[in-house]
């Protein structure tokens, strides 16, 4: 490692959001038992996928308006929303209401491209022919231009309204949720598009191998080109992290299992985009600490996100958040607000 220091100021966790497929209500009311506990621990923020045709969260916007009921200072996330089956200004409408709900808490991450699944919900999303929709950057261009809070017509382009004659704008306007857009990018060339266009920056443990099989190198010309942009906004880091200090030993071997089961992806790029995979990091917290301070872009950045595996329990998700943050995240540099008691 160069020497250069690691400092987290600010610790966020992604949860799956899985159920059992004939019981969603109980998979749904742990997922916000999970964001209640860790604002509890002291997280800064907390980030839901959104998924479809899996027993995952299908709705990010329906599923943070419940947790903004649920919890009161932590951030909430969309990490990410694929912008590709979206109506740009009924997103907008809906993300909007969110962030009212929260008070100003929510974060929305957003990705372009054809989405997945494509073939099987394309037709049932869209009218028409529905390969030719425009799945491009434009897409979340025109979503965060309804966010902005813009006036639609001219100087005289009224509505009737029962509270009387009222200039039209998308509504609620969420003032401050225009600066609060991320987008996940995996390539070099995304990741330049949205810092030239403002937006804060995701990157996690998958990425587009350009010019190079090493992970680490991708990742840090990805963020290099990001803020070659110009822009200043946040990039946030996300990597697989599993301590068990407090586990049981079967637990430890279940944990094991599963990074096993998935290291063979991480030796070499897959498919035809050349994606590359960070190794899953899991072991003690001395062990996970000298993993990531060996890590050559946590220097780089200031915002780690903890990303929770697919598959594990309810009661596993909240022993890995604790031990992480009662464990690992004081070591790089994080420290909860000063409101905030690690809950036990």
């Amino acid at each position: 490692m160069s020497g250069r220091k690691i400092f987290i100021s600010h610790i966020g966790f992604l949860t799956p959001g899985n159920y059992p497929d004939d019981d969603p209500l109980s998979g749904l009311e742990q997922t916000l038992q999970q964001l209640h506990y860790g604002e509890a621990l002291g997280f800064d923020s907390a980030w839901v996928r959104q998924r479809h045709l899996e027993p995952g969260i299908s709705s990010a916007s329906a599923f943070l308006a419940a947790a903004t009921q649920r919890t009161s200072r932590i951030e909430l996330g969309t990490a990410v929303i694929p912008i590709g089956y979206e109506s740009p200004y009924r997103l907008a409408e809906d993300l909007a209401t969110v962030d009212v709900l929260s008070c100003g808490r929510l974060n929305i991450g957003v990705s372009a491209g054809r989405p997945l699944h494509a073939a099987l919900i394309g037709p049932l999303a869209f009218d028409g022919d529905w390969t030719r929709y425009d799945f491009s950057h434009d897409r979340v261009l025109r979503f965060a231009d309804n966010l902005r809070g813009t006036y639609f017509g001219d100087d005289e382009t009224f509505i009737k309204t029962p509270f009387g004659p009222q200039r039209p704008r998308l509504q609620p306007y969420a003032k401050g949720l225009i600066d609060r857009i991320w987008y996940g990018g995996g390539s070099q060339h995304s990741a330049g598009w949205a810092g030239r266009n403002g937006f804060n920056l995701l990157t996690g443990n998958v990425i587009t191998g350009e010019g190079t099989d090493d992970f680490f190198v991708a990742q840090s010309r990805l963020i290099k080109t990001y803020r070659d942009s110009g822009t200043q906004r946040r990039v946030a880091l996300g990597r697989v992290i599993v301590p068990f200090d407090s586990a049981d030993a079967p637990t430890r071997r279940r944990y094991r299992d599963y990074a096993d089961g998935r290291h063979q992806r991480t030796l070499s790029p897959q498919g035809e985009r050349r994606t590359l995979f960070a190794c899953d990091i899991v072991g003690t917290s001395e062990k996970i600490l000298e993993r990531l301070f060996a890590d050559p872009i946590l220097p780089e950045i200031s915002e780690l996100r903890l990303e929770l595996p697919y598959e594990f329990e309810h009661e596993e998700y909240r022993q890995i958040l604790h031990d992480f943050v009662t464990k690992i995240a004081p070591e790089l540099g994080w420290k909860a607000r000063p409101e905030i008691r690690a809950a036990s």
